[in-house]
C-alpha cells in the first residue's frame, strides 16, 4: 500500500534540510509518493498566503506532512494573519494536531557538546508530550482594549485567554500516558496549579485519566519547578506532559540539554494518527543557502514518520542507526562540531547518513 507524504520545505534552510530527508527516504525499500508543495514565506511570495488552499488540500489527503522551517525577517511587515509562521498554526487547526513528541536524546558522542556537564547529562532520554492546539495560544477573547475603569482607566491593555476543555486534557494524557508504558513507565504532569484555575483543572483530570494505567507512575510538578529540575537533574524524567504555553518553553529547554537544537526531531499527531514532522529549530535565514545548516533533526523526524504515521518501525530504526553511526565517525556540521571532530556540510551529512543506511 502506498503511502503519501506532503512535503512543504518551506524558508530558510527548510529546504536544505528537507531535500537530505527526502533523499534518506527514497533509498528506502518503501512504496512512498512523495509530493512538494510551498508553505510559509516561500508560499505568500508565490500565491499571496503562507498556507495555500493547494498546499492544505495536499496535507489533507496525505498519510504525513514532512515539513522543514518558516519564517523570513523580510517578511515581519505583513499583517500577522500573512506572516509565515501561521501556517503552521494553520494545519495544526486543520489536521488537528493536538499531540506534539518533542524527544530529547543525547547521544554519546555529542557529551561533551551540551552546556551542561557530561555527568549530568550522559544517558540523557526524555519525550516531551505537548498539547498543541489549545491553551492561551487559541483561548478567546484576546486582543487589545482600552479601558474604563480601574488604576489604569483610559490604558489600553493587551489580554489572552488560558483555557483548556475535559476532552482536550484527556485525549493528550492518554497519548502520555501509553508513551510512558512504553518506556520506563514514568510520566510528570506539569501545571501552575497553585495561581491558575486552569492547571488546577488540568490537574484534576490527568490525575483522573490516571486510574487506567495503573502501571505508569504519576507526578506532578509546577512549571517553574521543571525549569529548575530540567537543568539541574535532567536524567530524573522519563515522560513529561504539559499544556501549550508551558510545553513551547520546557521543550526548547530540554532541546538545549542535548548539545544543539539541531540534533532534535519532533511529531505533531491528530487522533488518527496523521501527523506532521518538523526539526525543532527554526528557518534560520542567517545561514540559509550557505549549506551548512544541521539536517540530522530533520531526518530524524522523517524517522519519527515512519515509526508514528507509517507503520514502518524497521525503517525508523534503520535511519537512527545510521545517523548513530555517522556521530560515531566523528563526521560534525558547523553546531556540533568540536575539535578531534571532521566538520561537514549539509549535503556531505547526508551523503554520509545515506552511506551508513546501506
Amino acid at each position: 500500500m502506498t503511502s503519501r507524504i506532503a512535503v512543504l520545505p518551506g524558508d530558510g534552510i527548510g529546504p536544505e534540510i528537507v531535500e537530505q530527508a527526502v533523499r534518506v527516504l527514497r533509498a528506502l525499500d518503501l512504496d512512498l509518493e512523495l509530493a512538494e508543495a510551498p508553505v510559509g514565506g516561500a508560499a505568500y511570495a508565490a500565491k499571496g498566503h503562507p498556507l495555500p488552499e493547494d498546499t492544505l488540500a495536499l496535507a489533507r489527503q496525505s498519510d504525513a506532512v514532512l515539513f522543514g522551517a518558516v519564517g523570513d525577517w523580510k517578511y515581519d511587515h505583513l499583517e500577522r494573519a500573512l506572516r509565515p509562521e501561521q501556517a503552521v498554526l494553520g494545519l495544526r487547526k486543520a489536521l488537528g494536531l493536538f499531540a506534539n513528541l518533542r524527544p530529547a536524546i543525547l547521544y554519546p558522542e555529542l557529551a561533551n557538546a551540551s552546556s551542561l556537564k557530561p555527568e549530568v547529562v550522559a544517558g540523557l532520554d526524555i519525550l516531551i508530550v505537548r498539547e498543541l492546539t489549545g491553551d492561551i495560544y487559541f483561548g478567546q477573547p484576546r486582543g487589545v482594549r482600552t479601558l474604563e475603569d480601574g488604576p489604569f482607566a483610559g490604558e489600553r491593555q493587551g489580554y489572552d485567554t488560558m483555557h483548556y476543555a475535559e476532552t482536550e486534557i484527556r485525549r493528550i494524557a492518554h497519548v502520555a500516558f501509553q508513551a510512558a508504558a512504553r518506556r520506563q513507565g514514568r510520566l510528570c504532569s506539569v501545571d501552575k496549579a497553585n495561581v491558575l484555575e486552569t492547571s488546577q483543572f488540568w490537574r484534576d483530570i490527568v490525575t483522573d485519566v490516571a486510574r487506567e494505567y495503573p502501571k505508569v507512575e504519576l507526578s506532578h510538578m509546577y512549571v517553574d519547578n521543571a525549569a529548575m529540575q530540567l537543568v539541574r537533574a535532567p536524567k530524573a524524567f522519563d515522560v513529561v506532559v504539559t499544556g501549550n504555553l508551558f510545553g513551547d518553553i520546557l521543550s526548547d529547554e530540554a532541546a538545549m540539554l542535548t548539545g544543539s537544537i539541531g540534533m532534535l526531531p519532533s511529531a505533531s499527531l491528530n487522533a488518527s494518527r496523521q501527523g506532521l514532522y518538523e526539526p525543532s529549530h527554526g528557518s534560520a535565514p542567517d545561514i540559509a543557502g550557505q549549506n551548512v545548516a544541521n539536517p540530522l533533526a530533520t531526518i530524524l523526524s522523517a524517522a519519527m514518520m515512519l515509526r508514528y504515521s507509517l507503520d514502518a518501525p524497521a525503517a525508523a530504526d534503520r535511519i537512527e542507526a545510521a545517523v548513530q553511526a555517522v556521530l560515531a565517525q566523528g563526521l560534525r556540521t558547523a553546531d556540533i562540531f568540536e575539535a578531534g571532530t571532521t566538520r561537514v556540510s549539509t549535503s556531505e551529512m547526508g551523503d554520509a547518513v545515506l552511506k551508513a543506511l546501506n
